[in-house]
């Protein structure tokens, strides 16, 4: 058995708060010339104000790596359950919800 297999395995850790996610329906993305910020963001109906959940700091490199998983993914869960459809909705207002009052 060789040790330099064992020697490139990372022991990647996800603790029970980390694995529970956090759901997000806006992502917001700028760039510098050495990295890439990844702003996730859930913005609910009838709410003026939205806070960003979570913030991604990528390299270039790391950016263009992410870009191609995401893209090989989606072709994977395409193939196993059809084409995702990409509904063109105009960009969401920040008080998007019903506009009638009960």
């Amino acid at each position: 058995m060789s040790n330099s297999n064992q020697q490139d395995q990372i022991n990647i850790e996800l603790d029970e708060k980390t694995a529970e996610g956090i759901y997000s329906n806006l992502a917001i993305i700028n760039h510098s010339s050495s990295e890439f910020v990844l702003d996730f963001v859930s913005i609910m109906p009838g709410i003026p104000k939205a806070k960003v959940k979570s913030r991604i700091v990528l390299t270039p490199q790391h950016a263009k790596r992410l870009l191609k998983a995401i893209g090989e993914n989606i072709h994977r869960f395409e193939v196993a359950h059809g084409e995702i459809k990409d509904s063109e909705q105009p960009p969401i207002p920040l008080n998007f919800g019903p506009a009638g009052q009960a």
